[in-house]
């Protein structure tokens, strides 16, 4: 080969190389067909493939068309991110348990609220109609109802009848959030939020949405930081107060005066200022489930891309976000604490979160 041969290749890949890195950064319209000829049309679908993609004895690549995934009604969608897991300023329990790691989330729906009383209602009615000649009317009034009792069980020399007599089935306490639940609960309240919707999208021959669950607490900690970097509380700053003296979210700001943000107990769930991410008392109010089993320091163990911490044998699982009773340590987005699987409390409920598929991490 020449001298002038192999200028003339060279040359050829001077332009051709630019356009094959293009098409790898997805700048092309056509990132699967590439350079030198594709598998799909102009509209990402093949016109003379069968709907199984078979054409002429081979297989062929194209889109089916009508799926759109939506968002599900009361949740907002999350985006992905990279953060900082842990804690954002002194562990003033030195607890060492919520140790700092960088970790990425994928995008994800998140409901916009916690889960309230007239939707936790919706679906006890069901359960009842349905489902108790299969798992039985003791397993779903002691397991899945709500325990009203808790608002005296939970605390000495408490005086909780009125919220123990109205807090669940009063109309006053609809869109307050529904305490007293499992995390054995919430996950079957998931399960069955899931095949209601999907029963609804194959009845309507639609293709079926993920399912409801609950968050990992990396998703919870990402989702409660609204997108900003280390943020100590989900409004951004390291105060529990605006500029002018009022408490920005539902917790125990002095000793002893409960009523000091304005509400005693809990307050209804779209109760303070969203996030910037749209989502509603991430900080106080009630203390939240997430799907991770809690142990000590068991963050070095888990990936750093959508880490999650399952055991089934650790009945301890991890909840996020302090409540309505609690002091500020408990609301910051980075502090770690649990309960046990089977304990229903009068200051811990739950939000659910479904996955976004087929997003490009950072360009939903």
């Amino acid at each position: 080969m020449n001298k002038q041969m192999l200028k003339t290749l060279f040359k050829s890949l001077l332009i051709v190389a630019p356009i094959i890195i293009m098409q790898g950064c997805g700048s092309g319209k056509n990132p699967i067909g590439g350079l030198f000829g594709g598998k799909k049309g102009k509209d990402g679908s093949s016109k003379e493939a069968g709907m199984d993609g078979i054409r002429n004895g081979q297989i062929n690549a194209f889109a089916r068309k009508g799926y759109k995934q939506v968002s599900p009604d009361g949740m907002v969608l999350i985006p992905s991110g990279s953060l900082m897991m842990g804690q954002a300023d002194e562990d003033v329990m030195s607890a060492r348990v919520s140790m700092n790691k960088r970790v990425t989330i994928v995008p994800f729906y998140m409901d916009d609220t916690e889960i309230t009383n007239h939707e936790y209602r919706q679906f006890m009615n069901r359960m009842v109609e349905d489902s108790v000649s299969v798992l039985g009317e003791e397993f779903i009034m002691s397991t899945l109802y709500p325990d009203t009792l808790v608002w005296t069980k939970d605390f000495s020399y408490h005086n909780g009848d009125q919220m123990t007599e109205n807090y669940y089935s009063s109309p006053a306490f609809d869109m307050y959030p529904v305490v007293g639940v499992s995390w054995d609960a919430a996950q079957y309240f998931c399960k069955w939020r899931s095949q209601l919707y999907n029963t609804y999208l194959t009845e309507h021959k639609s293709f079926r949405s993920p399912r409801y669950r609950l968050p990992s607490e990396a998703e919870w900690e990402w989702a409660a930081r609204g997108g900003k970097e280390g943020a100590k509380y989900p409004w951004g700053n390291p105060y529990v107060a605006n500029g002018k003296g009022c408490f920005l979210a539902n917790f125990k700001p002095y000793r002893g005066n409960y009523r000091a943000d304005g509400y005693p107990y809990t307050a209804p769930s779209n109760a303070f200022n969203p996030n910037d991410y749209g989502l509603y008392n991430m900080a106080g109010n009630v203390a939240e489930w997430c799907q991770d089993a809690y142990a000590e320091s068991y963050m070095p163990v888990t990936w750093d891309l959508n880490p999650v911490y399952n055991d089934d044998n650790e009945p301890r699982k991890v909840i996020k976000g302090g409540s309505w009773k609690d002091v500020a340590y408990f609301l910051e987005t980075g502090t770690n604490t649990f309960e046990y699987r089977n304990e229903r409390r009068s200051y811990i409920g739950f939000r659910c979160v479904m996955d976004r598929l087929g997003s490009v991490p950072g360009r939903e």
